[in-house]
């Protein structure tokens, strides 16, 4: 994903940053010169105030990071200047600014994308409802291993797919290791994610004959979990051809973004399926994250 702002992307982000003009008609939060000042230096960037306006010296210092092609310095801009945790005492101030960014951001083919942790820039055309969903899961019972694997595959999609793939793989294993854990069941001697996920098939009820499924739609509900099951097949045999895990040849791309961000959503559906099934059969007990456990 390039990030290169328009103009007038970036002159959004001067009224979101600095607050507009007055503080009584801003669209984000009124900054002073010194705030504006360590806003950009958290970004990675320096700019002074003391020689101009707030507004000015915000928007000439935004201009040379986007001349720069500062990648990194420019994702923190725009993540940071929409950061829920700045406007908790400002009741829908929040969503009114990532609305405001996102209206200009789409026509850089970007948007910020809103998640239980905080927003996210990706690319305008990126669907994410599977992915959003497992991250509220993983936020409710405080699964930070889920979260972290899938943080990363995302951040890795377009840049380094094979490390995406890898990560994508990492967020199915993190999940049965640590239902196996709860239950207090061995691990599988061999702990790929195939052999886990069939681990933890049984003691789920992982099966379409098992109760809670009606007659007339155990077949569809056995050929949904088949495919499941030929998913996480397939994801596994996809990070040991073509993930970053056990090497790969200098500048030698196996495969792009958009087969990494297959690997994702598929990773993403089945973790978040075995999670919900947890919750629902084991409704009174919390699936912690496998590092809280001594293994």
């Amino acid at each position: 994903m390039r990030i290169d702002f328009s103009q007038q992307t970036i002159e959004a982000l001067v009224q979101v940053i600095s607050g507009g003009a007055n503080a009584e008609a801003s669209i984000g939060i009124y900054r002073t010169g010194p705030a504006i000042e360590e806003f950009m230096r958290r970004c990675g960037y320096k700019v002074s105030v003391a020689r101009s306006s707030r507004q000015k010296a915000l928007y000439q210092g935004i201009v040379e990071v986007n001349f720069i092609t500062d990648q990194e310095a420019l994702r923190k801009i725009v993540e940071k200047a929409a950061d829920p945790r700045d406007f908790l005492n400002l009741p829908g101030t929040h969503q009114a600014v990532v609305e405001y960014l996102n209206a200009r951001l789409v026509y850089d083919g970007l948007r910020l994308e809103v998640h239980p942790r905080g927003v996210r820039l990706v690319p305008a055309d990126q669907t994410a409802s599977v992915t959003d969903a497992l991250h509220t899961a993983a936020s409710t019972i405080d699964f930070d291993t889920v979260k972290l694997d899938l943080d990363r595959a995302l951040k890795s999609a377009d840049q380094d797919p094979e490390d995406a793939a890898t990560s994508a793989c990492s967020v199915v294993e993190s999940v049965c290791r640590s239902i196996l854990v709860e239950l207090k069941l061995d691990l599988p001697a061999k702990k790929d994610i195939k052999t886990l996920y069939r681990a933890v098939a049984e003691p789920l009820g992982l099966s379409a004959g098992k109760d809670g499924v009606s007659d007339d739609i155990a077949d569809d509900v056995r050929t949904i979990l088949g495919g499941l099951a030929s998913a996480v097949q397939g994801i596994g045999a996809l990070r040991t051809h073509a993930g970053d895990a056990h090497g790969r040849e200098r500048g030698y791309r196996r495969i792009d973004a958009r087969i990494a961000r297959m690997a994702i959503h598929s990773a993403s559906a089945v973790a978040l399926f075995l999670i919900e099934t947890w919750q629902a059969k084991f409704p009174n007990r919390t699936l912690h994250t496998i590092g809280q456990h001594q293994v």
